[in-house]
């Protein structure tokens, strides 16, 4: 049976409610009420901020290298550009892989986000035989705590690349 004289709040502590007499008329509605009197507080809107530097390549879609909110930074998929000339580094895994970290890496600078911060890592290659050497020059970026991550192969990526990887880092 429901005690209508005390309001129990989602932290677990009691409120007397003394002499509160709609209770006897109106019972649920007026603990509906209040419940949503209650718990009701101020819900701050969280901020979005668009990460953006020339020191990775320029997004080539209707995207940003990265959005921030809050604590989270969520990084948008690197393939191997060149920053400077928007052009592919050479058809090498170990080249593409160094140019796709190097390009989160500068993503993640610019919003004061470092690798050791990255707690999800999505990656995408065309040829899943190459990933023991995607692995090798990975493990050279993401050096300890690794963050969890999915290594997918795919038929095609934007420009032929041989890998895209995406991030998502967290401030602690």
């Amino acid at each position: 049976m429901l005690d209508a004289r005390y309001l129990i709040i989602d932290n677990g502590c009691r409120k007397r409610l003394k002499g509160f007499k709609p209770f006897k008329r109106y019972g649920l509605l007026a603990i509906g009420l209040l419940l949503f009197w209650a718990c009701s507080s101020p819900n701050p809107k969280i901020e979005k901020t668009v990460i953006s530097t020339d020191k990775a390549p320029a997004a080539i879609g209707p995207y940003s290298q990265a959005i921030q909110v809050g604590n989270t930074l969520y990084l948008a998929g690197q393939i191997a550009l060149d920053p400077q000339t928007g052009e592919m580094v050479e058809n090498d895994i170990e080249a593409q892989t160094h140019r796709v970290m190097q390009n989160l890496q500068a993503v993640l600078d610019a919003a004061g986000f470092s690798f050791k911060d990255v707690v999800q890592t999505q990656v995408f290659v065309s040829d899943m035989n190459n990933y023991g050497a995607l692995n090798k020059i990975y493990s050279q970026y993401i050096t300890e705590n690794p963050p969890a991550r999915a290594v997918v192969e795919v038929a095609r990526l934007p420009r032929d690349a041989m890998l895209e990887i995406m991030m998502v880092a967290v401030k602690t």
